[in-house]
Formats: structure tokens, sequence, C-alpha cells
């Protein structure tokens, strides 16, 4: 039974194991956590950096900006910057969509609920 080391699925990984799965060397992995404040993954007891799945996808969203995309490091990190800041403006547009959105929502509403009742006036006849 052979596996794929690319479909390892588990709570945490080795940087071994990471690069592996990313085709990338430990010491890029190592060198890109001095380059992105936001890949920083904890160390254990023994002092060997634990990686959660989110850091992985960081990890081939950086590969994929710096060797398909052809970004530099500078702007790798504004790139992960911004998808940063969308992510956080969803976020808050989310949170204040029910407060605005409610009074609209009762419009469309009761006007469906009229052309609901014209339907069925016109299904009895």
């Amino acid at each position: 039974m052979s596996s794929d080391p690319k479909k390892i699925k588990k709570l945490y990984y080795s940087i071994g194991e990471v690069s592996k799965m990313t085709d990338l060397k430990a010491y890029v992995l190592r060198y890109w956590e001095t380059e992105f404040k936001q890949l920083k993954p904890p160390k254990n007891r023994a002092g060997n950096r634990t990686y959660r799945q989110s850091d992985v996808d960081l990890i081939l969203f950086i590969k994929d900006l710096l060797y398909n995309k052809k970004f530099t490091i500078e702007g790798a990190r504004t790139q992960i910057a911004s998808k940063g800041e969308d992510a956080k403006t969803v976020q808050k547009v989310d949170e204040e969509t029910p407060a605005k959105a409610a009074p609209a929502k009762k419009e469309t509403l009761v006007k469906i609920k009229q052309e609901l009742e014209t339907l069925l006036e016109l299904l009895r006849k």
C-alpha cells in the first residue's frame, strides 16, 4: 500500500512533512518565516516547528505567488496583506448587513407575498 505524502491529514505537521507536501526545502520554509510575518508556526517543547493546515495553505499561496506568478517577496507580502484586509472587510460587512438589510428584506418579503397571493388567486380561477 503506497501512501502519497501530499495527502497527509493531521492536526500538526513537522517541517519535514510540510517540506514534502509543498515540494520546498526546509531552509526555504525557515527563510519565509523571516520574510512573511503571517507565517509563524508555533514550536513544541522540543523546539520543533508545528505547522497547522492554515500554515500549509499560506505556504502554498506564497509558493504560487513567488514561483508561478513571479512576484517578488515584497510583492507577495503586499498580496498577502491585501488578502488579509479583504477578509477583514468581508467580515465587517457581514457583521453590519443584518441591521442595514432588515428593512429592505422586509419590503422584498412583502412584495413576494403579494405576488404569491396573486398567483394563488389565478390558480383558483
